[in-house]
């Protein structure tokens, strides 16, 4: 077993003393594309109540993939994944409350151009929770206040920047009360000018104890906020533990090799 090997496993079991039990659980994922395209093989971490789990490697290496399995956006050739030791299965459970429980935030937004910021933030609420108007309406005006987009919620999505899209699709995703959030390179689509309001917008959450799963490239973002850190290379995890060990102390070749990539 290799020094890095024994510090992750070492760092992993004082988590899980310290957390009690996980309230995402990622056990053996796979993920095939076809018979020649192994997304994802064997991906398994835990996620405890409060923590932020930031995802880092090269594009192509799953790491979005994993994110779209665990809230089945796309349905794992393998694996499972239990949201508080409830598996996640289709077939036994309501996917749409699932999925409010899992908010989702996309690089590309994925807003609704036709509608009002307020409109996009309430659709959920009243689509899914069934709210009434004023209900939904009042949840929709304090997440959006909390993004800091009280200004633009009689905008439409094509009158707002890249930066501004993103709040208001955070803003969407919280309106829900998830137990966890997921980001999905949520600063990619930015120009770097923007970015830092979307960032801010996350080290609040962050905060405020939302636990949150990030896949990013931004490791600035990732060695300031991510209380675990996990690096993926060909579909699979080769370094997790603390952003100590893992980004700051990186003892993996291939981790090394790609962290002296994006930080210079």
């Amino acid at each position: 077993m290799s020094n890095e090997e024994i510090i992750s496993e070492s760092s992993e079991l004082n988590r899980k003393k310290a957390q009690g039990n996980p309230i995402l659980s990622i056990n053996q994922l796979v993920k095939h594309f076809g018979h020649s395209v192994k997304a994802v093989n064997g991906v398994s971490f835990e996620v405890y109540q409060g923590e932020v789990v930031v995802i880092i490697g090269s594009s192509g290496s799953g790491k979005s993939t994993v994110l779209r399995c665990i809230n089945r956006l796309i349905d794992p050739t393998d694996g499972e994944v239990y949201l508080e030791n409830v598996k996640i299965d289709p077939k036994k459970c309501d996917i749409n409350e699932i999925r409010s429980e899992i908010g989702m935030v996309f690089q590309s937004f994925e807003l609704f151009m036709h509608l009002t910021v307020i409109q996009n933030v309430m659709l959920g609420l009243t689509q899914v929770c069934k709210y009434n108007k004023k209900k939904a309406n009042d949840i929709a005006t304090q997440v959006i206040e909390k993004v800091n987009m009280i200004d633009k919620v009689d905008a439409y999505p094509g009158e707002l920047s890249g930066g501004q899209k993103q709040r208001v699709a955070i803003a969407r995703a919280l309106a829900m009360t998830p137990k966890v959030m997921l980001f999905d390179e949520p600063t990619s689509a930015l120009d770097p000018e923007l970015m830092g309001s979307v960032l801010e917008s996350m080290r609040t959450l962050a905060k405020e104890g939302m636990t949150m799963v990030v896949v990013t490239h931004e490791i600035g973002f990732a060695k300031e906020v991510a209380d675990w850190a996990i690096f993926m290379d060909e579909g699979e995890i080769i370094a997790q533990g603390t952003p100590e060990d893992t980004l700051f102390n990186p003892k993996n070749e291939r981790l090394v090799k790609f962290l002296s990539k994006v930080l210079h």
